[in-house]
């Protein structure tokens, strides 16, 4: 991405290459790739530098529009200060039955916690399904579940309950953050705070 810099103010970008005319000059759009830096910066065209260390991990946060800033004749595209998204639910206020956007004390937006628990559930129905097969030969053949079967479903069942525990307990969004956030030991195995769902090994 380039912008143009006119008497120190960005007037114009340019998401990728094209021909621009400038004062009375047509420029062709092969000038970003074939003129140099310096001689693209003497016309008032500067690539953009991105600053990204304000931007954060969109499943959790809510990222500002890049503002751009021209200073010490570098072009600049930065983020401001991410707002974390609710990690409960969201409730119309009183404000807002005023301002007819919904009823005071009704669900607005549901909260990361409702959706992480929601995409829970589905996983595990998504494993106990595959096992799903015994239960219905057990009913229509009497033929026994394995014990292995069993203990699989438990426990997938028993870490559920464990997980949504930690999700129900967090008490913020960075706490439901680090939660899901995985790390390496000194043995090179990668885990998280919340566990994982048990996965029958085919």
């Amino acid at each position: 991405m380039y912008a143009l810099v006119t008497d120190g103010t960005i007037t114009k970008y340019f998401n990728h290459p094209k021909g621009f005319t400038l004062g009375d000059l047509q420029y062709p759009k092969d000038i970003f790739m074939k003129w140099s830096i310096k001689e693209k910066k003497k016309i008032g065209i500067h690539e953009v530098v991105f600053d990204n260390s304000n931007k954060k991990n969109e499943q959790w946060y809510i990222n500002t529009n890049q503002s751009f800033a021209f200073a010490n004749n570098i072009v600049t595209a930065s983020y401001g200060t991410a707002t974390p998204k609710a990690h409960a639910d969201t409730l119309f206020t009183a404000q807002d039955e005023i301002d007819e956007r919904g009823i005071e004390g009704e669900l607005n937006v549901r909260g990361l916690k409702y959706t992480l628990i929601k995409d829970l559930k589905i996983n595990v129905a998504n494993e106990l399904a595959k096992t799903d097969w015994y239960i219905t030969r057990k009913t229509e053949k009497t033929t026994a579940i394995p014990s292995s079967i069993s203990t699989h479903r438990d426990l997938v069942r028993s870490r559920q309950a464990s997980i949504e525990a930690q999700i129900t307990g967090a008490a913020d969004t960075a706490a439901l953050e680090a939660l899901h956030t995985y790390t390496t030991d000194s043995d090179d195995v990668q885990s998280r705070p919340l566990g994982k769902l048990p996965v029958l090994e085919s």
